[in-house]
C-alpha cells in the first residue's frame, strides 16, 4: 500500500509537467464518464430501482393476453374472477387513476385522484397519519363515500386541520367523509401524484366487460411467476364457459411484475442509450491509450535509466498505471459534476411519459450506486486505457534505448500497430453510433411528417370533469355540450367550437361492434368509439369523404346514426358503399350499452388517433346527444370532456375568454389541461425526439473524439519522420507526393475502422427496430451517407498533417538531425 502510495505521489508530479496532456485526457474521460453517469442516473432510477412499496418483487399486474399483445385494463367480470383465485394471489384490488372537483370555499379545484377497491391501500403499503384507510365492503355499491387524502392536500387546502378525520368534504359535487390522512412521503407511482383517495365500486356478482381500470396482487409466499400463470390460464377456461360472447381466439388470462409493466415501454430506448455513451467512453479510452503511447515513447529514455537502475517491468506498469488511475479519478469527478447538468438537460427534452423519474425529475440523482457505478467506471477504464501503452511502454531495449538521441527516440513498428488499432476501433465504434443516430433522426422526420388527417393548427383545448351528479345522464351532458359549444362560438376570435369525448393523438375508448343486416363471422368486433358533437369535423378540418357529418338535427329522439372513418370502411366494406349499413354497438358490453341499431351516415378521413406513429385504426363516431346511458355513466367517470375551440389568431391570446366562457356555463366545473392541438402533436413525437436527440448528441461527440484521434495520430507520425521527410525532399522527392502518402496513410486505419463499424452496425441496427418509424433498419441512404461523412471527415483530420509534412525545410531537418 505505502508503495502505491509513492507510485500516485510520483505519477502526480510527472502529469502536472505535462498539463497539456493531462488536460486533454482529463477532458476526453470526463466527457465519457460524465455522460455515462448521466444516462445511469436515469436508468438507475427507472430500471434498477425497486418500487417503494413492501415486497415489490411479488406485485405483479393482472393482464388480458390478445393477439396484438397484452392488454393492461381490465373489467368488472374479469375482476370478480381474479379476486377468487385466493391461493395463489393476496390483496388483489383494481384502481385507475382520474380527476376529482374538490370544492372548498368559493372556488372549484380539480385534482388528481384514484379510485381503488379496499386493498389497494394495504398492498401497496400506504402508511395512514391519522385516521385509517378503506374498510372491507366500503368499495362495494352503495356503501358510503368515504375518502383519503395526502398530506399535501391537507396542509395546503385545509390548514393541517387535526378535526379533518371524520369530516365531510365535497367532491364531484357528492358529500365524501374523510376517514385518512396519508403521511407523507408515500410514493405511489403516477403522474400526476393524486392527492384523493376514493373508493371503487365493483359490484361482485357484475357482468360488466367495459375496460376501465387496472388490476394488481400480490403472490403468495412460495408462489413463482410461472406457476400464478399457470392458474391464470385455469381461470381463463372458467371466464371462457361463463362468458363465452366476449372471448376471441389467441387470448387468455396472465400476470406480469408490476415493475417490468411500468418500464417496458422506455426499456428498450434506456438500454439503447446506455450502450451508445458506452461507445463514447470507449472512443474516450481509445483517445487516452494513443496519447499515453505518445507520451511513453518520449518517455522511453526515462524507463530505460530506470530500468537500468533497478526497477523491474512490474514497476514501471505499476507506476504507468497509477498515472492512468489518477487521471480516471480526475476524469471521474469532473465528470460527476458534468453528469448534474447532463441529467438537467435530459430532464429538459424529457418526453414526459418517462415513469418513476418523480415530479420534475426529483428521484434521478447521485445516490450510493451511482457513485459506486462511477467509481467502478473510473477504474475500469484506467485499466482499459492505461493497460496497453503501460505494457508496451514496459518493453524496453536497454542499449538501444539509451545510445538513442533524446530527440529521435522513435516509437518503433509495434507502438506505431497498435496506435492504428485503436484508431480503427474508434472509428469503428464513431460509425456504429453514427448510423443509430441517422436512422433515429430519418425516423423522427418520416414521424412528423405524417399527416395527421386534421389541422392542429390555431385550436385551443380543455378538459373538464363531469363526474358530478348532475351529468349522469346523457341529456345533462348534452345540454351542456350545447350551451357550452355556443357560448364559446359566439367569443371574438373563435372560428368554432367543439365538444369530444377524446382528443386525436391521445387515445380514444373501444367498443364491439356488429352488422346488423348480416352479422360479422365470429362475432362483435372491437372498434376505437368517440362521442362528439356536431361542428367537431368541422372545427379540426376532418374532410367528410362520403355522406355527411352530423348536424343539430341528431339529437336524442332522432334516428340513431353513427359516422365511420375510411379505416374502416375499407376493412368492413372493402367493395361496397358503407352509407346506410346499419350497426349494433356495445350489445350486452355493459348495463345500459344495449342501444337500437344505428345508421352509417357518412364516412370521414382517418385520424391518427393512438398518436403518429401508428396507423389509424376502424373508428366510429356517435352523436353525443345521441349516447346510451350506460356509455354515459361510465364515460363520465372515466374520461373529463374535451373542448375544442378553433380560433382565428394565436390559441394562447384567447385562454382567459374562453375558460370565462365555459365556466359562466356550469361555474362548479373547473376547467383544466389548458394546450394547444400543436403541443399535443408534439408531445406525441416527444419520446422519438428524446432518442434522436440524445442520440445525435453521443454520436456527434464520437465523431469530433474519432476525428481527433486520427489527427492525433497523424500529427504525431509526421512529427516523428521529419527527418525521413527532409531526406526524401532532399533528393527531389514531389511535396505533393509526399503529401499525398501521408493522407493514404492516415486514411488506411480511417477507412477500415469506417468498413468494420458499418458492418457491425449492420448486424446490429435489429436493436432500433422498436425504435423506428417510417424506414428499415438497414436504410440504404444512411449506409451510404454516414461512411462518406466519416471518410470526409477523416480526409480532413489527416490532411493538415499531411501539408504540414509537404512543407519540411530539408535543410533545417537534415541540421537538426
Amino acid at each position: 500500500m505505502i508503495e502505491f502510495l509513492k507510485d500516485l505521489k510520483f505519477s502526480w508530479r510527472s502529469l502536472r509537467k505535462s498539463p497539456g496532456f493531462t488536460l486533454t485526457s482529463i477532458a476526453a474521460l470526463a466527457l465519457g464518464i460524465g455522460a455515462n453517469t448521466a444516462i445511469f442516473s436515469v436508468v438507475n432510477a427507472v430500471l434498477l430501482k425497486p418500487l417503494s412499496y413492501p415486497d415489490p418483487d411479488r406485485i405483479v399486474q393482472f393482464m388480458l393476453a390478445t393477439p396484438a399483445g397484452a392488454d393492461a385494463a381490465g373489467s368488472a367480470a374479469e375482476f370478480n374472477i381474479w379476486r377468487l383465485q385466493n391461493d395463489t394471489f393476496q390483496d388483489v384490488s383494481a384502481y385507475r387513476n382520474g380527476t376529482v372537483t374538490l370544492t372548498q370555499g368559493s372556488d372549484p379545484e380539480q385534482v388528481a385522484s384514484v379510485e381503488a377497491t379496499a386493498a389497494t391501500l394495504r398492498l401497496f403499503g400506504a402508511p395512514i397519519e391519522r385516521g385509517r384507510d378503506f374498510a372491507e365492503g366500503e368499495d362495494r355499491p352503495g356503501s358510503r363515500r368515504v375518502a383519503v387524502i395526502t398530506d399535501e392536500l391537507w396542509r395546503r387546502d385545509f390548514g393541517a386541520d387535526p378535526r379533518l378525520p371524520g369530516e365531510t368534504i365535497s367532491l364531484d359535487r357528492a358529500p365524501y367523509v374523510v376517514v385518512g390522512i396519508l403521511a407523507p412521503g408515500f410514493g405511489f407511482d403516477s403522474e400526476p401524484r393524486p392527492d384523493v383517495w376514493t373508493p371503487l365500486a365493483i359490484d361482485p356478482d357484475s357482468n360488466d366487460h367495459a375496460h376501465y381500470f387496472v388490476a394488481a396482487g400480490r403472490l403468495k409466499p412460495g408462489v413463482t411467476l410461472a406457476s400464478a400463470n399457470a392458474r391464470m390460464q385455469l381461470a381463463y377456461a372458467g371466464f371462457r364457459r361463463k362468458y363465452p360472447n366476449y372471448v376471441g381466439p389467441g387470448t387468455g388470462f396472465s400476470v406480469e411484475r408490476l415493475q417490468d409493466r411500468f418500464v417496458s415501454d422506455v426499456r428498450p430506448a434506456l438500454l439503447v442509450l446506455l450502450g451508445a455513451v458506452g461507445m463514447v467512453l470507449l472512443i474516450a479510452c481509445a483517445n487516452v491509450a494513443n496519447l499515453l503511447l505518445v507520451r511513453a515513447i518520449g518517455r522511453r529514455r526515462e524507463f530505460a535509466i530506470r530500468a537500468a537502475l533497478g526497477a523491474g517491468r512490474g514497476r514501471l506498469i505499476r507506476q504507468l498505471l497509477a498515472e492512468c488511475l489518477l487521471l480516471s479519478l480526475a476524469g471521474s469527478a469532473l465528470g460527476l459534476a458534468a453528469s448534474a447538468f447532463g441529467v438537467r438537460f435530459l430532464l429538459t427534452i424529457n418526453p414526459g411519459d418517462i415513469p418513476r423519474i418523480g415530479p420534475r425529475g426529483s428521484a434521478v440523482g447521485v445516490d450510493a450506486v451511482v457513485l459506486a457505478f462511477t467509481i467502478l467506471v473510473s477504474v475500469i477504464t484506467a485499466a482499459v486505457s492505461g493497460l496497453m501503452p503501460a505494457l508496451q511502454a514496459s518493453r524496453t531495449d536497454l542499449e538501444q534505448t539509451l545510445r538513442e538521441r533524446g530527440g529521435r527516440a522513435a516509437g518503433g513498428c509495434r507502438q506505431s500497430r497498435t496506435r492504428s488499432l485503436l484508431v480503427i476501433g474508434e472509428t469503428a465504434l464513431a460509425a456504429v453510433l453514427l448510423i443509430g443516430a441517422a436512422l433515429l433522426v430519418r425516423s423522427f422526420t418520416a414521424l412528423r411528417r405524417v399527416d395527421p388527417g386534421f389541422d392542429p393548427h390555431q385550436v385551443l383545448t380543455f378538459r373538464t370533469s363531469l363526474a358530478g351528479t348532475p351529468f349522469n345522464r346523457t341529456a345533462a351532458v348534452a345540454q351542456l355540450v350545447h350551451d357550452g359549444v355556443e357560448r364559446v362560438a359566439a367569443l371574438p376570435g373563435v372560428a368554432s367550437a367543439a365538444a369530444a369525448t377524446a382528443l386525436p393523438l391521445e387515445g380514444s375508448s373501444g367498443l364491439p361492434f356488429d352488422i346488423a343486416d348480416s352479422p360479422l363471422a365470429g362475432g362483435p368486433v372491437r372498434v376505437g368509439w368517440t362521442a362528439i358533437s356536431s361542428d367537431y369535423f368541422a372545427a379540426l378540418h376532418v374532410p367528410i369523404v362520403r355522406g355527411r357529418a352530423f348536424s343539430q338535427r341528431d339529437e336524442s329522439g332522432a334516428p340513431p346514426v353513427v359516422i365511420m372513418n375510411r379505416a374502416m370502411a375499407r376493412r368492413f366494406w372493402p367493395e361496397g358503399n358503407a352509407i346506410g349499413a346499419r350497426l349494433i354497438i356495445g350489445r350486452n358490453y355493459a348495463p345500459g350499452f344495449d342501444e337500437p341499431p344505428r345508421e352509417v351516415v357518412g364516412v370521414v378521413g382517418d385520424i391518427h388517433d393512438e398518436g403518429l406513429n401508428r396507423n389509424p385504426g376502424p373508428m366510429l363516431y356517435v352523436p353525443l346527444p345521441q349516447m346510451a346511458e350506460g356509455i354515459t355513466a361510465l364515460f363520465r367517470r372515466v374520461l373529463p370532456l374535451a373542448w375544442i375551440v378553433r380560433t382565428r389568431a394565436e390559441p394562447h391570446a384567447l385562454i382567459a375568454a374562453t375558460e370565462n366562457g365555459l365556466r359562466g356555463v356550469s361555474r362548479d366545473l373547473p376547467v383544466a389541461e389548458v394546450q394547444t392541438m400543436d403541443e399535443i402533436s408534439v408531445r406525441s413525437t416527444s419520446r422519438q425526439t428524446f432518442n434522436a436527440v440524445l442520440m445525435s448528441v453521443f454520436s456527434g461527440a464520437a465523431l469530433l473524439l474519432a476525428a481527433l484521434g486520427v489527427y492525433g495520430l497523424m500529427a504525431y507520425s509526421v512529427g516523428q519522420r521529419r527527418h525521413e521527410i527532409g531526406i526524401r525532399l532532399a533528393l527531389g522527392a514531389n511535396s505533393r507526393l509526399v503529401c499525398a502518402a501521408i493522407v493514404w496513410q492516415g486514411l488506411r486505419p480511417a477507412f477500415t475502422g469506417i468498413a468494420l463499424g458499418v458492418a457491425a452496425a449492420f448486424l446490429l441496427v435489429r436493436l432500433l427496430q422498436g425504435l423506428l418509424f417510417g424506414i428499415q433498419p438497414r436504410d440504404l441512404v444512411v449506409f451510404i451517407s454516414i461512411p462518406a461523412v466519416l471518410a470526409a471527415v477523416a480526409l480532413f483530420a489527416v490532411w493538415f498533417p499531411a501539408l504540414e509534412a509537404s512543407r519540411v525545410d530539408a535543410a533545417r531537418a537534415l541540421r537538426a538531425e
